[in-house]
């Protein structure tokens, strides 16, 4: 049987990061990827906050547009301009492929077209089954520790990981990726664009409008499922808003549709088990009121692969218990506060509305609320306080 120190499922922002820095600790790390070009079925409008690139050593060369501009449209469409970052753009074939094309380098072996299909504790080991869809045979190999990131529909019935009420916080997306003969109009290449609207069953819509070098994604995801039908229906009279604003002079070339699920509800109660760590969307780390994942996905990557390096010499269990702790710490707590505040905005959508006014009127409570719990500074925290007081004061009236 195949042995190695650290395996890694799925290479994405989390996967391919765990074993980038992995492998860059000399840590044994083998990658399986289920498709046969990574990052190449991903539907994501793939905003990046300022600053990742230097974060995760990444080349700028990835970044499609700067975005210093984020526009918010409450549910009756006004729109709210909030300067920050900037914010960044690109694809996530690129962000995808560049990592893992890194974590080669590193000495990462990545598997493509690798199917996971099981796992079990073998003593202080885990063995993982896999289909290898180039040979047509299962195979197995047993692991020092293994580390989870499927994403959103990683497949955990029967693991420690398993959650009752996981199907609850799936989205049901669709995205269009619009090339035109000519470009939108010059602020669509400045802006983030994200719109909360009602579908006609009354669910809560989120949309965005995302620049790309080449295309604009446009997009909208909701919870729970809607007929496909009724989903396009939606996307197209989206879309049609955009066009009316952003590029009404230009002809469409061509358009490329993505539907996938992604993920919008809380954290997974359990994100370590033994030696198996769960990151990135497969354990919920997803800002629940934007959609954003990336950083998050990145991050638990980096924190498997540090637990990983310093727990060669202890217990994988250890490692497993310590990278659980760090995640709570630094991302648990906040994206759970986050699904609160989408909670009480969509019991009154009229919520929207004033917390965006209050967002682009006061720039340091929008800079505040955008940064981790760890960046703030006490007067930070003494703005988040008195601007949550005056917006709970509105909402209230």
């Amino acid at each position: 049987m195949e042995d190695v120190e650290f395996l890694v499922v799925g290479a994405g922002p989390a996967g391919a990061t765990a074993a980038r820095e992995a492998a860059r600790a000399g840590v044994q790390t083998v990658v399986l990827e289920k498709d046969a070009v990574v990052g190449s079925k991903r539907v994501c409008a793939a905003g990046l906050r300022p600053g990742f690139c230097e974060t995760f050593d990444l080349p700028r060369s990835l970044v499609h547009c700067d975005t210093p501009r984020l526009a918010l449209f409450d549910t009756q469409g006004i729109e709210h301009e909030v300067y920050f970052g900037p914010g960044h753009t690109t694809t996530r074939e690129e962000l995808d492929g560049t990592i893992a094309r890194f974590a080669r380098d590193e000495g990462a072996e990545i598997r493509t077209q690798a199917l996971f299909r099981s796992m079990e504790t073998d003593g202080d080991r885990v063995l993982v089954t896999y289909a290898d869809a180039r040979e047509g045979v299962r195979k197995t190999i047993r692991a020092r520790s293994v580390f989870l990131a499927q994403g959103a529909t990683a497949k955990l019935e029967g693991t420690p990981f398993a959650q009752r009420d996981w199907s609850d916080g799936l989205m049901t997306t669709l995205q269009y990726r619009v090339y035109l003969d000519r470009p939108a109009a010059p602020i669509a290449y400045e802006t983030l664009e994200l719109h909360y609207f009602p579908a006609a069953d009354g669910r809560q819509i989120v949309a965005w409008m995302f620049p790309k070098r080449d295309h604009l994604a446009i997009g909208l995801g909701l919870l729970g499922k809607l007929d496909g039908r009724a989903l396009r229906a939606h996307l197209d009279a989206f879309t049609a808003r955009v066009r009316d604003r952003l590029y009404a002079g230009a002809s469409v070339v061509a358009v490329r549709e993505e539907g996938h699920l992604l993920y919008g509800g809380r954290p997974r109660r359990r994100i370590a088990d033994g030696a198996v760590l769960l990151g990135g969307t497969a354990a919920g780390l997803v800002d629940a009121t934007n959609g954003e994942g990336i950083f998050e996905a990145a991050l638990t990557g980096r924190m498997a692969a540090e637990e990983v390096a310093r727990g060669r010499g202890g217990a994988a269990t250890a490692a497993a218990a310590s990278y659980a702790r760090r995640v709570k710490e630094r991302l648990v707590r906040r994206l759970n506060h986050r699904v609160d505040l989408m909670q009480f905005l969509e019991r009154k959508p009229r919520r929207y509305g004033q917390l965006f006014e209050q967002l682009a009127a006061h720039p340091r409570f929008a800079d505040a609320l955008s940064r981790e719990d760890h960046e703030r500074t006490f007067f930070d925290r003494a703005v988040l306080w008195f601007n949550a007081l005056a917006f709970a004061v509105r909402a209230a009236g």
